[in-house]
């Protein structure tokens, strides 16, 4: 039962965080739900509600959307990344998984906070590279549905504007939780997990409408400052020995 409302928590916190920002809902809220249970049970929860999250905010925002990144670099390299990720996960360990997923967390949060602390700009990069990062999303995502810390490290350097850039992450989560929650119901997985997801969706309700508001009022930056020190605190704990 304390697991059922601590994971409440995360979730409300997560999904949040993703209203504000375009990213990061699955991520913080695996990484703090991986201290509570495994991750296969995890994703069949998470993913259907960021379908109905991001499926709300695509379509009071679809104006926004860069259509030219999404379709040209964007959706290539995730979708093929992500069915390369799903194909890989029954061949993985569990515990090297968590090991893997604390790991990439960690780099991630200690990349962006050293980066903000020193007033680092982010460099263009050539068009292979972000490529090549974007396919390595793609396989994040596939394994953990958590392709967001790369596909935004891929993305450093674009000039979208917060709008843009969250409208146009948020249609490819959109894209690639649809097809991950239709492989969860063809391999068995979604239908057990059901009864949990429809207990935690008003929960969305909640987190996109303060998501919202503070989206327009609160520096996102100092939002992002919090994320990554809160998954610093997370990825330390799921690397720790048990």
């Amino acid at each position: 039962m304390i697991a059922s409302y601590a994971l409440g928590g995360f979730i409300l916190l997560a999904y949040t965080l993703e209203a504000i920002t375009g990213f990061g809902s699955i991520v913080i809220a695996l990484s703090l739900g991986a201290l509570l249970l495994p991750i296969d049970q995890l994703l069949p929860v998470l993913v259907p509600l960021n379908i109905c999250m991001t499926g709300y905010l695509v379509s009071r925002h679809w104006r926004l959307i860069d259509r030219r990144l999404l379709l040209g670099t964007i959706l290539p390299g995730m979708v093929a990344g992500t069915l390369l990720g799903y194909l890989l996960l029954p061949w993985l360990d569990a515990a090297l998984l968590k090991v893997g997923f604390g790991a990439l967390i960690l780099w991630f949060a200690g990349r962006e906070l050293w980066r903000l602390q020193r007033g680092a700009t982010a460099k263009v990069r050539p068009a292979w590279l972000t490529r090549l990062i974007t396919l390595g999303a793609g396989i994040s995502h596939g394994l953990f549905a958590s392709g967001g810390p790369l596909l935004v490290y891929g993305l450093a350097g674009t000039e979208l504007d917060k709008a843009r850039l969250r409208a146009t992450l948020v249609t490819v989560w959109f894209t690639l939780n649809s097809l991950l929650t239709l492989a969860f119901l063809a391999d068995g997985r979604l239908l057990p997990a059901l009864p949990q997801v429809a207990a935690y969706a008003p929960l969305l309700l909640l987190g996109v409408w303060l998501g919202e508001r503070l989206h327009r009022r609160v520096s996102e930056q100092h939002f992002r400052i919090a994320i990554y020190c809160l998954l610093l605190v997370t990825g330390a704990l799921l690397l720790w020995p048990r």
